[in-house]
C-alpha cells in the first residue's frame, strides 16, 4: 500500500516551472498618438506578443519590420496574368498556322501567315517594351539586398 501511495507523490501534472521566471511586472500609459505610433511600429515588427516587442526596444535588439507594398503586390500580380495571356497566344498562334495550311491553299495560307507574321513582330517588341519596363520598376521599387 505504501508503494501506491508513493507513485502517485512521484506523479506530477502541469506546465513545468522554469528557472528564471518573469516576475517584475512594469507598466506605462500612452496618450491616443503615442498608442496609435507603438501598435504600427508593433504590426511592422511582424511579432506576436506586445510584451516581448517592448522587451527588444528596451534592451534594443533587432526589431524585425516587414512592409508589404501593395503596388507591388498589384504589379506582380498583373505581370502574372499578362504572361499567362502571351503563353495563351503563342498556342493559339500554332492552332492558326495549323488551320490556315489545312483549309487554305498554300498562297492564301501564305499571305495570311504574313499578316500574322506582322501583328507577331509587334507583339514581340510589345513584350520587350514590357521587359525593360519591369527592369526599371525593380531597380526603382524592388530592393533585392534586403536593405
Amino acid at each position: 500500500m505504501d508503494d501506491n501511495n508513493k507513485e502517485k507523490e512521484l506523479k506530477k501534472y502541469g506546465r513545468h516551472p522554469k528557472s528564471d521566471p518573469a516576475v517584475f511586472r512594469y507598466s506605462i500609459s500612452l496618450n491616443a498618438q503615442e498608442n496609435a505610433r507603438f501598435l504600427s511600429l508593433f504590426e511592422a515588427s511582424g511579432m506576436q506578443v506586445k510584451a516581448h516587442f517592448i522587451t527588444a526596444c528596451v534592451f534594443q535588439k533587432t526589431i524585425k519590420t516587414v512592409k508589404i507594398d501593395k503596388a507591388t503586390m498589384d504589379f506582380y500580380m498583373r505581370l502574372t496574368t499578362l504572361y499567362g495571356q502571351f503563353r495563351a497566344v503563342g498556342v493559339n498562334y500554332n492552332q492558326v498556322v495549323k488551320i490556315l495550311y489545312r483549309n487554305f491553299s498554300e498562297k492564301k495560307a501564305a499571305a495570311y501567315l504574313f499578316k500574322l507574321e506582322k501583328q507577331t513582330t509587334e507583339m514581340a517588341a510589345l513584350c520587350q517594351k514590357i521587359i525593360q519596363l519591369i527592369q526599371q520598376f525593380e531597380t526603382k521599387h524592388l530592393n533585392k539586398n534586403g536593405q
